[in-house]
Order: structure tokens, then C-alpha cells, then sequence
């Protein structure tokens, strides 16, 4: 029993320290936009049945079930809370956020698909709407979003047209005679969210894209001039912080004192031998 209690303690430990570190980083993102916190989920390794010796006063079999035994746990997956965060206002037209459900979908210069809600976007030399790192924001076609028709001039355009996105994330250029409609900005989500593995920089890709493929998000409207912030607290990840430091001490003097049991079993046992 005393080295069972060891092995649970020490795999308990272990869990804990996955945990800690899966609350450090959501603290470091708590002002990364589009972040969206991670949450490890924990399972028993093995539960034992616990009986009653024979010798108890518990008469019949059935009676002498006692309980379960946890042997220790491990970290079983790892998820993410997709709640929506705080929507800050920034004035910037290609800023846009998504107040609701569903993903922008952006491709890299390699043709790599990934998607984020880090609508934190900038028109590159060539008139495309792109990331901060120069990844192209696809449309509902899936095509790279132009955000200035073929056959004009863009230095005349900037001066005189009024870019406009709609909540619908429909482009459109307006002047005071005149309205251009252009692309939309696609909208995307996942019917099983927690199938979504995230690469870095708030952008997620899924694990299984054949059972899990994306779907055009429905419920959701696009925000101009707007990021979301990230939904990671600092509260909250501060007392989860305090209760995981409590759990581990605990584990850590459990440790100790069934080291210290199993040390004195070692030397009684050497006495009697002797």
C-alpha cells in the first residue's frame, strides 16, 4: 500500500505539472488577440475495488464492497475553450472581428490552410487582404480577397472610396455617387470544435478534416474596426494557479511521509531478519 501510494502521488504530481504549465500560457496570451485559453481534461489511470478483510464484521459478500481506488491520474486531452472574448474597438477598416461562432481562413505562401479569429488584417503591395505575417484571407469562394477592383487605379481609389465591411463580412467601395460591390470575407466553423489543434499565433487547424470538415458558420456577425481580445483571465488563471501549487504541496507531503513509512518498514523488517 505504501509504494501504491507513492505511484499515485507521483503520477498525480506529474498531472499537476501539465496543468501549471498549460495555465502559464494562457496567462502569456491574456493580450494576444483571437487567443482562445486551453484546458487539459484528467482521467483515473485504473480504480481498484476495494473489499472488507474477511475477518470484518461486514457478514456477506455483497456488503464487503468497500469503494474504488484511484491508482492516479493522467492528463487525458487537451481542448480549448472557444467562448467569445471582449470585443475591442480600433478604429483600423481592415481590423474585423467575430462576434459568434466560426473561424476567418487564411492561406499561407506554401498553400497551408489554418484558421483563426485574429482578424487583425492589413492590404499587402498587391491590394490583398492579408495577415500580419502575409497570409492571404480567403473568401467564402475560397479565393484570395482583392480589396481593390482589377481596372482601377488604387492611389485615386484610397483618396476618394470608403472601404466598407459589413456584418455579413461583405466588401463593398463607397464614394458619394457610386457603390462597388466585392468579395466576402469567408466564414467558417467546425461541427466538433474540440477535433481542433492549435499550430501557434491563435490559428487552429483540424485533426481529422474528412469527418470533421469545416462548415460555412451561420450564427455569427463581422465586427469593422474591431478585434477580439483574447478569453484567457487573469483571475482566473491566478487562482487556478494558487489551487494547483495547494494540490501539488499536498501531493509532495504525501510523498514524503510514505517515504518515511516505507523507510521504517525497510529498517524493522532488516531488524527482525537479524
Amino acid at each position: 500500500m505504501i509504494v501504491r501510494g507513492l505511484e499515485s502521488a507521483a503520477k498525480g504530481m506529474l498531472a499537476l505539472m501539465e496543468a501549471q504549465d498549460n495555465i502559464a500560457n494562457n496567462l502569456s496570451n491574456v493580450n494576444t488577440t483571437g487567443f482562445k485559453r486551453g484546458q487539459l481534461r484528467f482521467k483515473d489511470i485504473m480504480e481498484s475495488a476495494v473489499y472488507a478483510q474477511q475477518g470484518s464484521i461486514l457478514r456477506n459478500d455483497a456488503s464487503r464492497y468497500i469503494g474504488d481506488l484511484s491508482m492516479g491520474s493522467v492528463s487525458l486531452t487537451y481542448t480549448h475553450d472557444f467562448s467569445q472574448g471582449a470585443l475591442e474597438k480600433t478604429g483600423n477598416r481592415f481590423d474585423v472581428a467575430i462576434e459568434g461562432d466560426g473561424f476567418f481562413k487564411i492561406r499561407d505562401l506554401d498553400g497551408n490552410i489554418s484558421y483563426t479569429r485574429n482578424g487583425s488584417f492589413v492590404v499587402n503591395s498587391d491590394e490583398y487582404l492579408v495577415t500580419k505575417q502575409g497570409e492571404y484571407v480567403l473568401d467564402v469562394n475560397n479565393q484570395r480577397i482583392r480589396m481593390i477592383p482589377e481596372d482601377f487605379d488604387p492611389e485615386i481609389m484610397r483618396d476618394k472610396m470608403e472601404i466598407i465591411i459589413g456584418e455579413s463580412g461583405n466588401i463593398e467601395m463607397n464614394s458619394y455617387t457610386q457603390k462597388i460591390p466585392m468579395q466576402t470575407i469567408g466564414v467558417f466553423d467546425f461541427s466538433d470544435k474540440e477535433d481542433l489543434f492549435e499550430i501557434g499565433d491563435a490559428r487552429f487547424i483540424p485533426r481529422d478534416i474528412e469527418n470533421n470538415p469545416e462548415l460555412r458558420s451561420r450564427k455569427f456577425t463581422v465586427q469593422q474596426g474591431m478585434l477580439e481580445g483574447s478569453n484567457s483571465n487573469v483571475i482566473r488563471e491566478m487562482l487556478n494557479t494558487i489551487s494547483t501549487t495547494r494540490n501539488y504541496e499536498s501531493l509532495s507531503k504525501t510523498v514524503s511521509t510514505n517515504n518515511e513509512l516505507l523507510r521504517t518498514a525497510v529498517s524493522v523488517g532488516r531488524l527482525r531478519g537479524a
